[in-house]
């Protein structure tokens, strides 16, 4: 009688696990901060993609790691990049069968650890990053994503991007944009498992969203779909889910939401001293986002949810 009158329910396909390939290395490199998680080589990442089909994963989105960074994050529009090497070799494997998203971002590929190109006075110059993002898009595109995610928050880029992609013929290539990402003390983890820091005790927040803000975050959203978003995402989740109902109540187009690295570090850090049921809360978590109005949500969880039900072990 629960499960037939529950209005929510979440399932395997609303979610999209994020994956990381790095450059240079020859077995997976487990991640400490982020239990279950691992840096991936190009073969262990064929490997795992191929056996989340299997559960039912319907999306993967790419973070990379290269083996040498510089000033203007090149690696991220490398043909052979690692990120772009690995694109291709995933939809050699999986074609269509699995949506394959590329993370349009540079922080993991910048000595500075900035989402762009650093001006001399120390911040990062807005319309010269944009162009960047382009060439990483065009990149990502050619070696055979169906998506790219831009989120390093830079005014103007989706319309770019959009408009570089139609240029070039990738009129079919979506664009998922990180719409309202906050500057959140929640990214810890994730900097561990891309190797970032951001040089000289910097910190993100002359570009990235103030948790205090909601308004602004709602226009950000509707400047990404007037540019030409197919989708839009707020990040972090839990935190930010009075952002995630407003703007489900409001748009028209598919929402998303990114539980991060800290929400999911947090989870395994306090299961694994007793304090919580881990599976419990993870559960109750994600059906949360759902439940305030993302349609997809990123998650490190994705495994372990799509085993979990493929088991038995959850009625979601």
């Amino acid at each position: 009688m629960r499960d037939l009158v529950a209005a929510t329910h979440l399932r395997v396909d609303d979610l999209v696990a994020p994956l990381f390939v790095r450059e240079g290395i020859t077995e997976p490199v487990p991640i400490s901060s982020l239990p279950g998680v691992v840096q991936h080589t190009r073969a262990s990442l064929r490997t795992e993609v191929a056996a989340l089909a299997e559960l039912g994963v319907k999306s993967v989105i790419l973070f990379g790691i290269p083996a040498e960074k510089d000033a203007v994050g090149s690696g991220a529009y490398d043909p052979d990049g690692i990120v772009q090497l690995a694109l291709a070799d995933l939809r050699t494997d999986v074609g269509d069968d699995v949506v394959v998203i590329a993370d349009l971002c540079v922080d993991e590929y910048t000595d500075h650890g900035h989402c762009g190109i650093v001006d001399d006075s120390g911040g990062v110059d807005n319309d010269a990053t944009v162009d960047l993002y382009c060439r990483a898009a065009l990149a990502q595109a050619a070696a055979g994503a169906q998506v790219v995610a831009p989120s390093g928050m830079m005014d103007g880029q989706v319309a770019a991007i959009r408009s570089a992609l139609d240029q070039q013929g990738y009129d079919d290539v979506a664009i998922m944009a990180y719409a309202a990402k906050f500057a959140s003390a929640l990214y810890g983890p994730f900097r561990d498992a891309v190797d970032v820091e951001i040089a000289d005790g910097g910190d993100r927040r002359g570009y990235q969203q103030d948790h205090r803000n909601v308004r602004e975050a709602q226009l950000e959203i509707d400047l990404d779909i007037s540019e030409g978003a197919d989708i839009v995402m707020v990040k972090p989740a839990l935190a930010y889910l009075d952002v995630i109902a407003e703007a489900s109540a409001r748009i028209d187009v598919p929402l998303a939401a990114y539980h991060v690295s800290g929400e999911y570090a947090m989870i395994h850090a306090a299961a694994d001293r007793g304090w919580i049921d881990g599976d419990a809360v993870a559960l109750e978590h994600l059906t949360a986002i759902k439940r305030a109005g993302a349609g997809i949500i990123l998650t490190y969880f994705t495994r372990w949810f799509a085993e979990s039900i493929a088991s038995g072990r959850l009625s979601p």
